[in-house]
């Protein structure tokens, strides 16, 4: 009978939300109008431009948000991409002449990762056991109210997966996202809702990431990310599935649908000392003397990652990678050849970390009958098994079925005791040591390596293909500073696999990401490249950014026109 009970409570605050949220659009009949010709002009306009007309009264931030209440409105019917609809209240402040003269991002409308809390609104993070858990209306987040100093004007919050741990973004309370180039695939994850909106119009928005789930929603839907290191970015006033995980620790960090607009996103948020709403946050204020030094350097040295060393990149990942390096190459880089240490390694540990705890933080938040992610769930299954069993299958992999790789990454997949966690964080430190001297040795002054060995996954397929995170996993453990270009998109005449290739010779890990891999289907969804910095180096790896895209002058990507994102 309790079971029971739980499950009616779950399937009843799914069903509130839900209504709330299609009332909440209802109730927007301005925003569900044709985009104008002032939309249109607003959508297209860098975001410094934007600000610098709001702030002499030349364009009313209330139209601006009008503007974007109608681009979120039309991705929303289109990817099923938002959950709080916040856009009355934005309205309201705006009437209230809440704008802030001066104010950075004075006028300017961001969206919102489900996770982030604002005054009188759930943050569910996709657990219907989360219903009901707003903060009174006057008391946002830090990260929030600092938003709010700056002028921006926070108008929805965006899907996401329950347990933050999935390439894609499906729950019970909202249902599921989807791509915005194709219906049939993900648009990412854990930021994937917040991805669909950029992708289709939407301005800037604020992601987390802990496996890379801003850079992979970036690759997956052809948009822009900066996966922060910790400390850079402000992280209180948030929730999440799994808390007081430290071992490969969340950072929360920036998205935009343009390079220009995420570079003038992170350096207004810096400059505005987010260390003084966040004690976590480092008191670094931007360096502009690194930008500019860089700016004017016209040969660097560039480090190529070809492959993690568990799933090499498909055909449409090599592809977009070679189209850089070549670009790069011409521009008068030098491109070398790199030998890292290990990122298996990085896997192998970085897994162990991010589930010590045997994956009970983020089960302990389900309803009976709510939905888990499928990938997590696969998590779930073999950090449960007894450890006699989870040895047994350990041993099956390896001599059986003679798979050194899945066989290494699972063989030590269960709940750890603190002594054994305190054993991994050793490890994890000397890891980065390792790579600290090797960058040090190599004198690159950045990398690029793909995304992800694929581009975006058909719905469901983190099932099999939840352990192929190695390309952007590695660099949370190692807390380095990454952005994602997006570069081009996937051509069925160009991107096949070779006729020699055969699934059955790959490792586990690999089998379950070409399982999914389809160049004909795939046909059209963007590829990225990821750019690779060190540590605390946000400013560095944004003018890195900068420079691959100049390389790809004409050629570069061309995001979600005008006139699509209005059909």
């Amino acid at each position: 009978m309790v079971f029971l009970i739980d499950y009616l409570r779950h399937l009843r605050d799914c069903r509130l939300k839900q209504n709330e949220r299609a009332q909440r659009i209802r109730d927007l009949p301005q925003c569900r109008e044709p985009l104008t010709k002032f939309d249109r002009e607003v959508i297209d306009m860098p975001i410094v431009g934007l600000v610098r007309r709001i702030e002499d009264g030349s364009i009313n931030p209330k139209h601006v948000l009008r503007t974007y209440g109608k681009v979120a409105l039309k991705a929303h019917e289109k990817t099923n991409c938002l959950t709080e609809i916040m856009i009355s209240e934005a309205e309201a402040s705006l009437d209230k002449g809440r704008c802030v003269i001066g104010g950075l991002l004075n006028g300017i409308p961001v969206s919102l990762k489900d996770s982030i809390d604002v005054g009188g609104f759930d943050t569910t993070v996709g657990y219907s056991s989360f219903v009901g858990n707003k903060q009174p209306p006057d008391e946002d987040g830090p990260m929030v109210q600092m938003l709010k100093d700056m002028g921006a004007v926070p108008y929805v919050k965006t899907n996401l997966p329950t347990t933050l741990l999935s390439f894609e973004s499906t729950n019970d309370v909202w249902g599921r996202s989807t791509n915005p180039h194709n219906s049939n695939y993900s648009p990412g994850g854990s930021t994937g809702g917040e991805a669909a909106l950029l992708a289709l119009g939407g301005r800037i928005g604020i992601g987390s990431d802990v496996a890379g789930s801003v850079r992979v929603p970036a690759h997956f839907s052809g948009i822009y990310s900066l996966r922060c290191s910790t400390g850079r970015w402000p992280k209180a006033g948030v929730k999440t599935s799994m808390p007081g995980q430290e071992g490969v620790p969340s950072v929360f960090s920036p998205m935009a649908r343009t390079l220009g607009d995420l570079r003038y996103f992170v350096q207004a948020m810096i400059e505005m000392k987010p260390w003084v709403y966040d004690h976590s946050v480092h008191p670094m204020p931007w360096d502009d003397s690194s930008v500019k030094m860089l700016e004017s350097k016209t040969k660097l040295r560039v480090g190529v990652m070809r492959t993690d060393g568990v799933v090499n990149p498909s055909p449409a990942c090599v592809r977009a990678l070679e189209k850089v390096e070549a670009a790069l190459e011409q521009a008068g880089c030098e491109i070398v050849e790199i030998h890292p240490p290990s990122p298996y390694d990085g896997l192998v540990l970085g897994s162990q970390l991010l589930n010590a705890d045997g994956c009970r933080m983020f089960s302990s938040f389900f309803r009976t009958g709510e939905r888990n992610d499928p990938g997590a769930a696969q998590l779930r299954l073999l950090m449960s098994l007894p450890r006699p069993v989870g040895y047994m299958y350990y041993l099956w992999v390896k001599y059986i079925r003679r798979d050194d790789v899945w066989a290494g990454l699972v063989r030590d997949w269960y709940e750890k005791s603190a002594f054994e966690n305190w054993q991994l964080v050793a490890k994890r430190e000397a890891y980065r040591k390792r790579w600290s001297e090797w960058w040090a040795d190599s004198h690159c002054d950045f990398l690029i390596t793909p995304p992800n060995a694929t581009p975006a996954v058909p719905h469901g397929a983190m099932r099999d293909a939840v352990s192929s995170c190695g390309y952007t996993f590695l660099f949370n453990v190692l807390d380095y500073t990454c952005g994602i270009v997006p570069v081009t998109h996937v051509d069925k005449n160009l991107d096949q696999l070779p006729p020699t290739f055969d699934i059955k010779k790959l490792n586990g890990v690999a089998q379950g990401a070409y399982k999914h891999y389809d160049a004909t289907a795939m046909h059209g969804l963007p590829v990225g490249v990821q750019i690779v910095g060190r540590r605390l180096e946000e400013e560095k790896v944004l003018v890195y950014m900068k420079k691959v895209e100049a390389a790809l002058g004409a050629d570069k990507y061309e995001p979600i026109s005008v006139a699509e994102i209005a059909q």
